[in-house]
């Protein structure tokens, strides 16, 4: 099966993929997910707006609150570059689904795929940081410098199998210079459709 997904369905299946191997997720193709999280509002310009960054330390208080994680959906999205170990001690959905608060060998084994696309709109409004779309996120103990996938500790040990897929040529990183889902149906076309044949 191959699987389109966006925004908070592409973790929800992806963690699908990874817990339940059968039927098996042949090709997964996210359009502006946010697989390492959020840190962020919405249309919110971050840093550069002190009414985001007091949103941004509002929101901290509540969503790792349990009540919260487990009713909240965009709680279980929400990670805290300034505090880590909080992101990964009361995270009840990321952390786990990123391997984060220990490894479980077979989301790893059960993460087979052919093709992991992943599309990256450019100037996104709604994810942020933009990075997180292709498994980038903020670097620990601030809020604007970011790494990449492949400087990640979740790429570098090899924790959900993305640096074997890698290898093999197995991840496809697309980008769009638009704002959130805002594609031409000939984009799509020329670059989605081939992978669902």
């Amino acid at each position: 099966m191959s699987c389109l997904c966006k925004l908070e369905t592409v973790l929800r299946r992806r963690a699908v993929a990874q817990r339940c191997p059968s039927p098996p997720m042949i090709n997964l193709i996210t359009f502006g997910s946010q697989h390492q999280g959020v840190y962020g509002l919405p249309r919110c310009p971050g840093e550069t707006s002190q009414f985001c960054d007091w949103i941004r330390k509002l929101l901290n208080v509540g969503a790792y609150r349990n009540s919260i994680q487990k009713h909240l959906v965009q709680a279980e999205y929400w990670h805290d570059p300034l505090n880590e170990e909080l992101y990964r001690s009361k995270s009840v959905f990321l952390a786990d689904i990123n391997q984060e608060r220990g490894i479980n060998e077979s989301y790893k084994e059960n993460l087979k795929l052919n093709k992991f696309v992943m599309i990256k709109f450019l100037k996104d409004s709604m994810v942020d940081p933009i990075d997180s779309e292709w498994f980038g996120f903020y670097k620990a103990g601030q809020a604007k410098d970011t790494y990449t996938l492949q400087e990640s500790a979740l790429y570098q040990e090899d924790r959900l199998g993305l640096k074997a897929m890698d290898k093999l040529n197995k991840l496809e990183f697309l980008s769009v210079d638009g704002d959130h889902l805002e594609f031409s149906q000939e984009w799509f076309i020329t670059h989605i459709v081939p992978y669902l044949n």
